[in-house]
């Protein structure tokens, strides 16, 4: 599902990092996990197509988004991507429903405040699946954290994603939220059956997320874990031994 081989050096007055990772795996729900710098944002814009990496290729499900040898390198609307953002990234001068319609929008035109024909079906749709209705008509500003993430999700797989892409989902949320949008999260991606590639520094989401973790630091990963019955770690390292031992 995921071949992911990325270089990329880049060059500030502070320092020089450079990425260089592989990262091959089949499972619906792989993790890059690692402490803040480590790159995962990185290999994430890269698959999204925000950020073009200097050597390498990305295939996901079969379907060549970048090869460098090749010359191929997809827009980011050809990529056929779902990206949540860490801040969400929702439009506060748009309404709940406008900003679900935005994922449907080709170009940076705004959706219209009311909605028609099978755009209104769609957005309805993911309005009622993540049971925003109460607070369609609202304003980012004017809804809760989790309900500005179920709306962030509702826009990113309106588009019906090849892959939807979580940059430190829970990050913004007050623990007992976490906890919550977790089981949400899980539950959904189950029931969509969406590939999912998440980052985070947070082993509680490795643990409930993980069903392949790759541990990424100063630019490489470092180890990775599979959770099956019989798995142990493919690569082991001390950093990953307590989440690869929950995953087993």
């Amino acid at each position: 599902m995921v071949d992911l081989v990325v270089q990329k050096t880049l060059t500030s007055a502070a320092r020089v990092f450079s990425l260089d990772i592989a990262v091959r795996s089949d499972s619906r729900r792989v993790v890059l996990y690692g402490p803040s710098g480590a790159g995962k944002s990185l290999a994430m814009r890269a698959i999204a197509g925000l950020m073009t990496p200097d050597r390498g290729r990305i295939v996901l499900n079969g379907r060549t988004l970048f090869n460098h040898a090749d010359g191929v390198n997809l827009s980011t609307q050809e990529r056929r991507v779902g990206y949540l953002f860490q801040d969400y990234a929702l439009f506060n001068y748009l309404t709940v429903a406008q900003n679900i319609g935005f994922g449907l929008k080709r170009g940076w035109f705004n959706p219209p405040r009311r909605l028609n024909g099978q755009h209104d079906a769609r957005v309805q749709q993911w309005i009622d699946t993540f049971e925003l209705d109460a607070v369609a008509a609202n304003y980012p500003t004017q809804i809760s954290g989790g309900q500005r993430q179920r709306v962030a999700l509702a826009r990113a797989l309106i588009a019906e994603p090849s892959m939807l892409l979580l940059d430190e989902p829970f990050a913004a949320l007050d623990p007992a939220l976490r906890t919550r949008m977790r089981s949400e999260l899980s539950a959904l991606q189950r029931r969509l059956d969406v590939p999912m590639l998440m980052i985070t520094h947070d082993p509680a989401d490795v643990e409930i997320f993980g069903d392949h973790v790759f541990e990424l630091r100063d630019g490489r990963v470092v180890a990775d874990a599979v959770r099956t019955p019989e798995a142990a770690p493919l690569s082991p390292h001390p950093h990953l031994t307590a989440v690869a031992n929950r995953l087993a």
